[in-house]
């Protein structure tokens, strides 16, 4: 981790406590944070990403994401682990160096952690394909959790999960929700061990959502402009769809995957699973 030392303070936002303070935005963690908001090949070759805000602090150490360093303006109502690097800094400073427009009180780096095969294809497992938009990710993600649904699979070409956007629209979800990556090749070696694969799409040679199981199933949902790509939709068994209203196209992608969750955590429940 960057050594951001530049002198200590005792501020009284810290209960007396000495606190190192930083008052420049060319400070080396000042500098590392802005990183690692703005590039996901920088938060890939530093296994670090940032978050903003005191109860996403708390959501990370509840999870026991490892906490690199805290740049706060106020007090932290929580204890830190102790190895955590806390500073002080001005909310000026933290608005500059924030990657998110409406910035919080305190900004924090978290190492990354390793990803973990998802072994098990049991369950229900939302698949999303080339979504581009963090903001969907995120919500997509928050939505999982809430419906218990065993993990969120993302193709090549979806938004990083631990850009600050996805993070924020998770709501610290993505601090308890199972995420994995698959390629195609990975989707296919699946796919003949007996993953059942379905894909929501709009169509009239769609069968309707309450018609299809989906128990042990991978519900594969594509981008907000392209749809899902032909190669997922080449794997599928079934291909569903919400009944809407005639005159409106579509959903935006993170309202349809929460209906079809919905419904798959309904049906467990009802099925007592």
């Amino acid at each position: 981790m960057i050594n951001a030392a530049v002198g200590c303070i005792r501020h009284p936002v810290c209960k007396g406590l000495v606190m190192e303070k930083i008052t420049s935005r060319r400070n080396p963690l000042c500098m590392h944070i802005k990183r690692l908001g703005d590039s996901r090949s920088y938060r890939q070759e530093s296994r670090e990403f940032v978050c903003d805000g005191i109860k996403l602090l708390e959501e990370a150490l509840a999870s026991q994401t490892e906490i690199r360093a805290v740049l706060t303006s106020t007090q932290i109502p929580f204890p830190l682990p102790v190895e955590t690097s806390v500073y002080f800094a001005e909310r000026s400073l933290i608005d500059s160096v924030s990657p998110l427009k409406n910035s919080q009180e305190a900004i924090f780096v978290c190492k990354k952690p390793d990803e973990s095969a998802i072994g098990d294809m049991s369950g229900t497992h939302i698949l999303l394909d080339g979504l581009q938009d963090p903001g969907n990710v995120g919500t997509i993600i928050r939505t999982a959790n809430a419906f218990g649904i065993k993990s969120v699979i993302l193709t090549d070409g979806c938004a990083d999960i631990y850009n600050p956007k996805t993070i924020r629209g998770s709501m610290g979800a993505v601090f308890r929700q199972k995420v994995s990556h698959m390629s195609f090749s990975e989707l296919e070696q699946n796919k003949e061990n007996g993953m059942r694969l379905v894909c929501a799409i709009p169509g009239d040679n769609c069968r309707d959502i309450s018609d299809v199981s989906l128990i042990d199933t991978v519900i594969a949902v594509g981008s907000e402009g392209g749809g899902l790509s032909q190669q997922i939709i080449s794997l599928c068994e079934e291909k569903i769809r919400i009944p809407i209203a005639p005159q409106c196209e579509s959903l935006n992608v993170a309202v349809a995957a929460g209906i079809i969750m919905w419904e798959a955590a309904r049906r467990a429940r009802d099925e007592g699973m």
